[in-house]
């Protein structure tokens, strides 16, 4: 099973409800008004202020906003701030592990990986924002085990 990081699901949800402030906003708040711990909070800020998704301010007025609109940062920017770089196996993107020569899926995960990376670009914070279900995705379920990866399309 993939699963989503707690740090990479804490910086979404704090990205959302800071893009649905519209204004700064401190740790302190965000931790509030999310239910997120305050030292995740920050520690997750600083890293998203690294990552240049938001923009902190110093002083007694201080905060942070949004660098970009809520439309213009993608999930999977998200993930990659947080968590570095989408691979759902050792061997993806060229990278070795210590089975490649006994495997013989060496670099076959690839296309899975993509298809991943295209899917959680092509979900922004907006979306993510909505209220209801995100209709970009086709859903994956025992229904469909016909499905092919390339048979799946992602709309951007």
């Amino acid at each position: 099973m993939l699963r989503l990081s707690k740090l990479a699901d804490y910086a979404t949800v704090i990205l959302v409800r800071l893009g649905q402030r519209g204004e700064l906003a401190t740790a302190t708040t965000l931790a509030q008004e999310t239910g997120v711990p305050e030292p995740t909070v920050a520690k997750i800020l600083k890293g998203l202020a690294a990552g240049k998704l938001v923009v902190s301010y110093r002083g007694a007025r201080g905060g942070y906003r949004l660098a970009e609109t809520l439309a213009d940062i993608s999930v999977a920017r998200v993930i990659r701030s947080v968590d570095g770089p989408i691979a759902v196996t050792a061997c993806c993107d060229g990278r070795e592990c210590g089975h490649g020569d006994t495997c013989g899926l060496s670099g076959q995960w690839d296309m899975v990986n993509q298809a991943i990376c295209q899917a959680l670009e092509s979900i922004t914070l907006a979306d993510m924002a909505a209220p209801g279900p995100c209709k970009k995705m086709a859903t994956c379920s025992a229904d469909k085990e016909q499905t092919r990866p390339e048979e799946i399309v992602v709309s951007g």
